[in-house]
């Protein structure tokens, strides 16, 4: 072997395992996304009901904004950290949930209701953001927690079930679901672009627009 093959065969390792760490941790990470996401979401009553027993008006400004701040962003990193569904390579050799470019788009979903309603202040807007969490959720964990943590103790007719839900084992219908949420978030992304082009990122607009209609 030469110098400049043993060289190329070290940056090849290299980057190869930085790849396989950088997809590890996220995979890591995902289910903590998901968690901090429902609990933040559905823990909202508890928030407001804090608010109310501040004292101090700027208390109660703050611990909103960092609620809001914190619960959004962390559905922007779950869309970001779950690109790596789209990808056919890695879906075809990690051991992913089947379904997670689902629940991505799950999450872009509501990340676009938010962007054209206000479920903080109209309830059918959270109903339909709570609707399309609950089903993201379904969508990753079910895969996760019978497919890929079951994956290594199942046996049998589970076993068969297990790996259906993993995307290494199941290339065929992971690149396919990959190709789907491509579709879903191209329209959603269209969407919103088309809606903030024609608002002008404006939400109050909309906002006294629904409350005429409402008083009508």
């Amino acid at each position: 072997m030469t110098p400049d093959q043993l060289t190329t065969a070290i940056v090849n390792g290299v980057n190869a395992g930085g790849e396989q760490f950088l997809e590890g941790t996220l995979a890591a990470t995902l289910p903590i996304i998901w968690l901090a996401i429902l609990g933040l979401h559905l823990g909202r009553p508890y928030i407001l009901d804090m608010i109310d027993r501040f004292t101090l008006r700027l208390g109660a400004d703050l611990l909103w904004l960092i609620y809001i701040a914190l619960r959004d962003i962390l559905i922007i990193s779950g869309v970001i950290m779950s690109f790596m569904f789209l990808f056919p390579d890695v879906v075809t050799t990690d051991q992913l949930p089947l379904t997670g470019g689902l629940a991505a788009a799950c999450l872009f979903a509501a990340l676009l209701i938010k962007l054209m309603g206000d479920p903080d202040h109209y309830i059918r807007d959270f109903r339909l953001t709570t609707y399309l969490l609950g089903l993201g959720a379904i969508f990753y964990f079910v895969p996760y927690v019978i497919g890929v943590q079951a994956n290594a103790v199942s046996t049998g007719p589970l076993l068969n079930i297990s790996q259906f839900l993993v995307t290494s084992s199941n290339p065929n219908w992971a690149v396919g679901l990959g190709y789907v949420t491509i579709v879903l978030l191209a329209i959603m992304g269209a969407i919103a672009a088309i809606y903030t082009l024609r608002t002008g990122g404006r939400a109050e607009i909309v906002s006294e627009t629904q409350d005429s209609l409402a008083k009508k």
